[in-house]
């Protein structure tokens, strides 16, 4: 067998394991810095600017998706990994080096910035090298690749941090970036990527002025609502015509994935929140209820790639999101009724069975072409886009409405997440149909 022809056979096999590892990387930098916040702030005396140390990774990822078409037109597909290499490493070693919250923060908002660039990279190479079969099995694996982070992680972090310090162990993601890299590279080809039209940067930037107005509001809800409205307007100039109208095909794909990330993200944000304000529940019981939507996703999706039937992988989303909504809406009502704390682990585990079925076919429909003409990579940056969109806005919605008062605010919130949900369980239906 020729060098080329092995090439082509093991090529979509690295990219796969590399795209899965870069997400493993993602789960890990994820929990590092969440488990190290309060550490960190206290060490840069910055307790009181924890939305600038948060913010900074937030807002270098929604500036990178709307300029990731420009970047990879200009550089290439390789000039373009490494220069998220090089920003994601620069970033890591400002923050681990930083001695203010400012400096922190700008080291994190390069880590975002790389963070969407490879993103966006990895998904567009998946598009257009790997078949419907494999890139359905990458999103479920890469699903799975949250469970161990999120079993272990906060733990292994805090022990790390008391051995070497926090500084040290903010650079443990790396060897991981480092893998799915070298795996990723040696599965791409150096091809140019395919040219689009390219929208007004303006417009486009909308969406990380739009994320900074809601980051930075700290519980002001006149600028949340006003960051949130600048961030839609800004996701319907980036996300693909008539995505707003749930267009059949991949843009009803797109939407339903925006519906389904201001549901879902938004009620697992205020789900601590939930349980031990308007529950009474002790952290021990919320840490077990919290973690058993993801731990039922992540399985969820590894079971669901196994369906090949075309009929059964169009009925999931829809199935999913529906069985999804329902939960939301049991815990809503449970919020008014004082249900019990199992009732509410049953209820919110199998809401996250319901994504887990629901998520890897939405994906594949939301990255799916078809006879619309979109690019690889204006699909990849749509579809990272309409998700963290949908989560901002979620939690900005959410964040709003529970301010407004412990039970009634809940209530609300858990409502009108519910009928995101349904909207997009409605979506979903929208997906497979013709262009």
């Amino acid at each position: 067998m020729s060098g080329d022809q092995l090439t082509r056979r093991t090529g979509p096999l690295f990219l796969a394991v590399g795209i899965v590892a870069l997400e493993f990387a993602a789960a890990v930098t994820g929990f590092v810095a969440s488990t190290l916040l309060p550490i960190v702030a206290g060490d840069l005396d910055a307790r009181s600017e924890l939305g600038l140390l948060i913010a900074g990774s937030t807002l270098g990822l929604f500036v990178a998706l709307p300029l990731a078409s420009r970047v990879l037109r200009r550089l290439g597909t390789r000039g373009t990994l490494a220069a998220g290499m090089l920003a994601y490493l620069g970033g890591l070693a400002l923050a681990a080096t930083a001695q203010t919250a400012w400096t922190f923060a700008l080291g994190q908002f390069s880590t975002g910035l790389a963070s969407g660039l490879l993103a966006v990279f990895g998904i567009s190479s998946a598009i257009q090298h790997l078949d419907e079969r494999l890139r359905i099995r990458v999103v479920a694996a890469s699903s799975a690749m949250w469970i161990v982070p999120a079993l272990v992680g906060p733990a292994a972090t805090l022990g790390l941090e008391h051995l070497v310090g926090w500084r040290w162990t903010l650079l443990v993601p790396v060897p991981f970036v480092l893998a799915g890299r070298l795996l990723v590279v040696r599965a791409v080809r150096a091809d140019p990527p395919a040219q689009a039209a390219s929208r007004p940067l303006g417009r486009t930037l909308l969406i990380p002025l739009g994320a900074a107005f809601v980051v930075l509001s700290m519980g002001w809800w006149p600028l949340a609502i006003l960051g949130a409205l600048i961030t839609v307007v800004g996701m319907i100039t980036v996300l693909p015509a008539g995505t707003a109208r749930l267009r059949p095909g991949t843009p009803a794909a797109l939407g339903a994935m925006v519906l389904f990330a201001v549901g879902y993200f938004g009620a697992d944000s205020l789900i601590t929140v939930l349980l031990t304000s308007g529950f009474q529940l002790s952290l021990g019981q919320a840490a077990i209820v919290l973690s058993a939507a993801p731990l039922g996703w992540a399985v969820t999706s590894l079971l669901a790639a196994q369906f090949n039937s075309t009929q059964t992988k169009r009925r999931f989303p829809t199935a999913g999101l529906s069985l999804t909504a329902l939960a939301t809406a049991v815990v809503a009502v449970e919020l008014v009724a004082g249900g019990s704390f199992v009732v509410v682990l049953i209820a919110w585990a199998m809401g996250g069975i319901g994504v887990g079925l629901a998520y890897p076919g939405l994906y594949i429909r939301a990255t799916t072409a078809g006879s619309s003409g979109f690019t690889a990579t204006e699909l990849a940056a749509a579809v990272i886009t309409a998700e963290c969109t949908g989560q901002l806005l979620g939690r900005a919605i959410g964040g709003t409405l529970s301010s407004a008062g412990n039970t009634g605010g809940l209530f609300a919130s858990y409502l009108l997440f519910a009928v995101a949900l349904i909207a997009a369980a409605g979506a979903a239906t929208r997906t497979s149909t013709v262009e």
